[in-house]
């Protein structure tokens, strides 16, 4: 199958390079430096204890995408909009979208930009752009799809590639519990400029963040949404499968880059605002993080 991959960042990358792996045409449309060490060398793909370059195409135009079967959209939250746009006169009728992205209403989002049905998508991965041209995976990698007639067929394209993959009923609750996760951990590692396993190390960094839980779980409840699973538990197993990770907050702050702040923690103080539900917890780490944003960039 010919896969573009628009937004070929850390997790688009992973996803691109396994499915290129398998046997899959895949091009990536970024920006101009990454594109420009794929065509030249490839992408450099560390995984597991392994370095490979993985051949693929690369561009920095959303007309690569022409011709294309299926698309994995992994672009910032805040560019969501515009890069629709973008790629929206380059789908075939039949493309299949999938949203891959931060946030709950993406795929929403998208959708009406586009004008065709979007697969929303979680994401369950740990990795990290170590350069041009170059991305490390440091653990897991499962998705979970929301159930669409299209949902059969990307699960029979990406399971051989070995990315397990998940149909869910709930997909919209699949996605509220990641951005639980999200909320309990980004703001704090980007704040710190630390990795999960030492964060949580640091006195009152776990009632923090169960606060901040307790705070996105009452939202989600006053948005009628059904969060599945032991949400707690999974944050919880986190430090033991992703000890070294940084979130991807701290990484877009690091690197001086806007981040996904304002769809995560800002998100649920909004939607807490609409509802009547205090969310102090999160204001604070929006705050916060705004700050150290503004910081980063200046």
């Amino acid at each position: 199958m010919k896969i573009a991959v628009m937004g070929a960042g850390a997790v688009g990358c992973y996803y691109g390079a396994m499915l290129a792996r398998a046997g899959h045409e895949v091009t990536l449309i970024g920006r101009p430096g990454h594109v420009d060490a794929v065509n030249r060398d490839g992408l450099l793909f560390e995984f597991q204890s392994t370095k490979s370059f993985i051949e693929m195409k690369a561009d920095t135009d959303a007309r690569a995408i022409a011709g294309a079967g299926l698309v994995l959209f992994c672009v910032k939250s805040t560019d969501t909009a515009d890069a629709g746009a973008q790629m929206k006169p380059f789908l075939g009728k039949d493309t299949i979208v999938m949203s891959l992205q931060n946030g709950v209403d993406n795929a929403e989002r998208l959708s009406a930009v586009i004008g065709q049905p979007v697969i929303p998508t979680v994401v369950y991965v740990a990795t990290s752009m170590e350069g041009p041209g170059h991305v490390k995976h440091h653990g897991r990698g499962e998705l979970v799809i929301g159930r669409s007639d299209q949902s059969d067929a990307v699960a029979k394209t990406l399971r051989p590639a070995h990315i397990p993959v998940e149909i869910s009923d709930n997909a919209q609750g699949a996605l509220w519990a990641k951005m639980i996760l999200n909320c309990a951990y980004n703001a704090l590692s980007a704040i710190a400029q630390k990795p999960y396993g030492e964060l949580v190390q640091s006195d009152g960094i776990w009632e923090v963040m169960r606060n901040a839980v307790d705070e996105c779980m009452a939202v989600a409840a006053g948005c009628g949404v059904t969060v599945p699973g032991d949400v707690w538990g999974a944050i919880e197993k986190i430090v033991d499968t992703m000890p070294g990770q940084y979130s991807s907050t701290a990484q877009d702050l690091a690197r001086g880059k806007p981040s996904e702040i304002d769809y995560l923690n800002g998100y649920i103080v909004r939607k807490g605002a609409e509802l009547g539900i205090a969310t102090p917890t999160n204001l604070a780490l929006y705050a916060m993080t705004k700050l150290r944003e503004g910081s980063s960039a200046a």
